[in-house]
């Protein structure tokens, strides 16, 4: 006899447990299950090389709303100033939170430590948690979702959330498709420490090979992403650290500080990645399971964390999962996220083209932003997550 649910997540890491610690909030009626391979150790301990995502303002105001996010944990670090620039060329543009009647553009949390703080939150509520397990098998009913998982568990909702991941294995099992173009770029990521601080300054700073991002962290860090195509990524990663950070120095320039310390390294493709639909029967997509962007302006996981607030806001709804309410969810995310990719796409290509023309008008207008604040508006917005997604109900 399967055990009956509201709502099944599949899939418990940020844009899951964030799921689960929403619906919760939004109402305490429902009965959540969430679905994770990964047990979540009790003996984390923090390390330099942990990785970084970037939480707009909104992001963070909403974490806040639903107690999982708190701005003076160790783990996160404010944005405080953003200063973009076109290497080779004149123009360049800063964003400051002040301006703005912010004490914070963002912030920069480590994933690991995040996460856990996250699952922990979970714990604490009547969540039924399933981990480590995974799904085996999804199939449908007119009014209900079965999941059985490798365990042998038989679950059954009215709603199922997919939230694993880029690499999803159930939106396979539900047959929806994930379409993906390659970039030609791939990403290097790394921590590095830089001598006298960062003053909670972020860097996004377009080259020649492609963008790169500087990123503020606890104890002096920066999260690093540096773009550029596969050759010579292979080449970066076969320097020694010495030789890396001479390389990021010259090719970053002075502008951050000076570079003193290098954690490890890792690199991986960019693609452009979206599902053929964020809907199907009594099923829904959040975080990278529907959509993955280009790094180029730290969307991914605010964009996915809209999801979830839309998700959450729909969950008061009598008709929890059937073909109105997944087929609402579809229509308003996928504005928001047409725009956000369209958007981090065509700053890919316009500032990975060489033409001098195009070159003259970039450095134009990030310089025309810099002079005029109103100009600047609609970027620090978009940094902030101020986007509008539909009407709430």
């Amino acid at each position: 006899m399967a055990e009956q649910f509201d709502v099944v997540i599949i899939g418990g890491g940020l844009a899951g447990a964030s799921c689960a610690l929403g619906l919760i909030h939004s109402n305490k009626q429902l009965s959540i299950a969430v679905i994770e391979a990964n047990e979540v150790s009790a003996n984390y301990h923090p390390s330099f090389d942990d990785r970084s995502i970037a939480l707009a303002q909104q992001s963070v105001q909403y974490l806040q709303s639903i107690n999982a996010f708190d701005c003076q944990a160790q783990f996160a670090a404010a944005i405080e100033k953003v200063t973009v620039s076109d290497r080779g060329h004149f123009g360049k543009t800063h964003i400051d939170c002040h301006e703005y009647a912010q004490d914070a553009l963002g912030y920069v949390v480590e994933v690991n430590p995040f996460g856990r703080s996250l699952h922990q939150q979970l714990t604490r509520t009547d969540v039924s948690l399933f981990c480590p397990d995974t799904v085996a098998k999804l199939e449908y009913q007119a009014d209900a979702a079965n999941v059985t998982l490798s365990s042998g568990e038989q679950l059954s909702a009215k709603l199922v959330v997919i939230a694993d991941g880029a690499n999803s294995s159930s939106r396979k099992l539900a047959n929806i498709e994930f379409n993906t173009r390659p970039y030609q770029q791939g990403a290097i990521i790394a921590n590095i420490e830089v001598a006298g601080g960062h003053h909670h300054h972020a860097f996004e700073r377009f080259t020649e090979h492609g963008p790169m991002a500087l990123l503020p962290m606890s104890n002096n860090r920066y999260s690093l992403v540096w773009c550029m195509e596969p050759e010579h990524i292979d080449a970066h990663m076969a320097l020694s650290d010495d030789a890396f950070l001479a390389a990021l120095q010259k090719s970053f320039g002075y502008r951050a500080g000076t570079f003193s310390k290098v954690g490890m390294r890792a690199s991986y493709p960019l693609v452009y990645g979206k599902v053929d639909a964020l809907s199907s029967h009594r099923t829904v997509l959040i975080g990278n399971a529907g959509h993955a962007i280009h790094p180029i302006a730290g969307q991914g996981f605010n964009l996915g964390l809209r999801d979830v607030q839309l998700l959450c806001d729909m969950a008061h709804r009598s008709d929890l999962g059937d073909y109105a309410f997944t087929r609402y969810y579809s229509q308003v995310r996928s504005q928001d996220i047409a725009t956000v990719m369209t958007l981090t796409d065509s700053l890919v290509r316009l500032f990975s083209n060489s033409s001098r023309m195009l070159a003259l008008g970039r450095s134009i207008g990030l310089f025309s932003m810099d002079l005029f604040s109103s100009l600047k508006t609609p970027l620090a917005k978009q940094l902030m997550g101020q986007v509008k997604q539909g009407k709430r109900i």
